[in-house]
């Protein structure tokens, strides 16, 4: 048992069924072969006429029993014991792969098998083949298999898998067939949906929330769409509990309204307090504006960012800040805590958060925000170990026109720039690098200033190593014309009037980064344009992105472009990368899966 224990670490797996995921590369089949098709591996019965030594080779000529065909094999790493073992007269059975030349059938150095008529599995591990085999048979068995919940046709697809009677079963053109592939899909996400499950941990509350929303919906000066309005059930459901403190992350698209719906928290948990935390001061900024704007007048709300806290955080009902409120000693006992775009934030300011507001065995409610729309696959993986809320429409129509152009139509793209700028509209430009590269195709920020420079007014620069990029973003909001940027604009200020955007090398972006670019124009419902500027004008990929405007389709597009692994290692603890699942695709699969556990639970 214990050295089966270093033999499990060593292959880095924690369940039966990654060891049972652990598949064979190959097989190795001494089955004797009934036909014979040149170009394939052949085991068959075989009697030496002749054996002769030329140029240092040893050639053997053959008679096969079944058949009663010649054939000649070369040996070219000859030892004394080849000698020995194909000495003329001596019968064996040979395998290998069956050529021809010119009529005559060869099998250049083949191997003797000793035992006839066994499927041997080979796995590609870091262990010995011996130890792998011998942890296959011991663990791999049915009863063990039903004992994770599987079904007698998963079982016995697991067991063909690695102990096949005939290749048939398993193999069809030298691949496995497509009824196992399923199976090791579904027993994939199975997998790894019961080992999140497992690191799901829930706390009791600090206490109930109840707080009204009326006198803050009412007020509003629009209707909240119907998604908001069931996500805001669902929290609502969340924060009324005592004996579990909610764990929530409620995933909107770009421009979908997620402010309201971090509003409408802050209103469940009166008289208690709330806050939240965002990743920049802008965002902070930009939520506290909203909050003063939108949130009744008698709701305290203060504002802590490094250097200055607007209101008294002490008293306040509502606190919103960034990071800067990890550093504050006596911040209140919070109820409510909410992050929003917590993926950007540390690891380690996320912990202090949470100990920070979570005196003892108690704690607060707590929800996530973020404006980057994960596929619905990952969104169901993820709801193993939080609650997860998807808000997929947008509050109005946005008129976003996408396109590719290129070198050719830059006079056309300056003229438009124009019009739009008359119109007291925005334009941000968005450059691939701050310096120029020889690596880079393009022009970098620094190179097309002069050119913007010299031919508008009111052209505002800024980069990620800016120290002074929030101020340059909130002046160019109010006075500006013209932003040229790199992609730190990608999540935050809101810019009301931006209507053009131009992306260059546009192909070097992920779609991901170029959806919350596009999500900057036509915030409120003013016709927008997005263009992908690309030497090559011509790509798929982009073209695909041009006709997709919902986040969440994006998402599942990114996958289909890229390795799903890229995407997974940020998002999905393990770091797990899926062989036979494809996250963009098996969403089915991710789904009967989970209703699985649950009725394996429930039994």
């Amino acid at each position: 048992m214990e050295e089966a224990k270093q033999l499990f670490k060593k292959l880095k797996i924690y369940s039966l069924l990654d060891l049972a995921l652990i598949v064979p590369a190959s097989y190795n089949d001494t089955t004797l072969s009934t036909t014979l098709e040149i170009g394939k591996v052949h085991t068959l019965e075989a009697k030496v006429i002749e054996s002769s030594v030329y140029g240092g080779k040893l050639r053997v000529t053959f008679l096969l029993t079944q058949s009663g065909r010649r054939l000649s094999s070369t040996f070219f790493r000859v030892t004394p014991y080849h000698h020995k073992l194909f000495e003329a007269g001596s019968s064996h059975v040979i395998q290998g792969r069956l050529d021809e030349y010119k009529g005559y059938l060869q099998m250049p150095q083949p191997k003797s098998v000793k035992q006839i008529g066994k499927i041997t599995p080979k796995y590609k591990t870091v262990l010995k083949e011996s130890e792998i085999a011998s942890l296959m048979e011991v663990y791999i068995t049915e009863k063990n298999l039903f004992d994770e919940g599987l079904d007698s046709k998963e079982v016995a697809t697991l067991m063909r898998v690695h102990f096949p009677k005939k290749m048939d079963e398993v193999y069809e053109n030298g691949n496995f067939k497509p009824e196992i592939v399923e199976v090791l899909k579904f027993v994939e996400a199975y997998n790894h949906l019961r080992k999140l499950r497992g690191k799901r941990t829930d706390f009791p509350a600090l206490r109930a929330l109840n707080g009204s929303i009326e006198p803050f919906v009412s007020n509003l000066p629009f209707k909240l769409t119907k998604e908001q309005q069931s996500v805001i059930a669902q929290i609502q459901q969340d924060l009324s509990r005592e004996d579990k403190a909610a764990k929530r992350m409620v995933v909107g698209d770009v421009g979908s309204g997620k402010t309201m719906v971090i509003l409408a928290s802050a209103m469940m948990a009166l008289p208690h307090k709330s806050i939240l935390m965002a990743p920049t001061s802008l965002l902070a900024l930009q939520l506290y504006e909203e909050a003063c704007k939108h949130l009744p007048k008698n709701v305290k709300i203060a504002l802590v960012m490094q250097g200055k806290a607007e209101g008294t955080y002490k008293e306040a009902d509502f606190i919103i800040g960034t990071h800067a409120l990890l550093f504050k000693e006596d911040l209140p006992e919070a109820s409510l805590v909410m992050v929003d775009e917590q993926h950007r934030f540390g690891t380690k300011q996320r912990q202090s958060l949470e100990a920070l507001v979570s005196p003892g065995e108690r704690k607060p409610h707590y929800l996530q925000f973020s404006a980057t729309p994960i596929p619905r696959t990952q969104a169901m993986m993820e709801s193993e170990l939080l609650d997860v809320s998807l808000i997929t429409t947008t509050p109005f129509e946005r008129e976003v026109l996408t396109q590719t152009v290129g070198r050719e139509d830059f006079p056309d793209l300056l003229n438009h720039i124009k019009e739009e700028i008359a119109q007291k509209h925005q334009v941000l430009i968005v450059y691939p690098l701050v310096e120029e590269s020889s690596e880079v195709p393009y022009q970098s920020l620094d190179e097309s200033r002069e050119f913007w420079e010299e031919r508008f007014e009111n052209v505002y620069v800024t980069h990620g190593k800016d120290k002074q990029k929030e101020k340059v973003l909130l002046d160019f909001r109010e006075k500006g014309n013209i932003l040229l940027a790199t992609t730190v604009v990608e999540v935050g200020i809101s810019l009301p009037r931006l209507t053009l955007i131009v992306i260059v090398g546009a192909e070097r972006l992920g779609l991901a980064t170029l959806h919350q670019l596009r999500g900057r124009v036509g915030r409120n419902g003013l016709k927008s344009w997005c263009y992908l500027f690309s030497n090559n004008a011509e790509n798929f990929r982009l073209e695909q992105f041009a006709q997709t405007t919902n986040g969440f389709d994006i998402a599942k597009l990114d996958l289909k472009f890229r390795d799903s692994g890229d995407i997974l290692d940020g998002t999905i603890q393990s770091g797990q990368r899926f062989k036979w699942l494809d996250m963009a695709e098996d969403e089915s699969v991710v789904a009967y899966a989970k209703m699985r556990i649950k009725n394996v639970e429930k039994s």
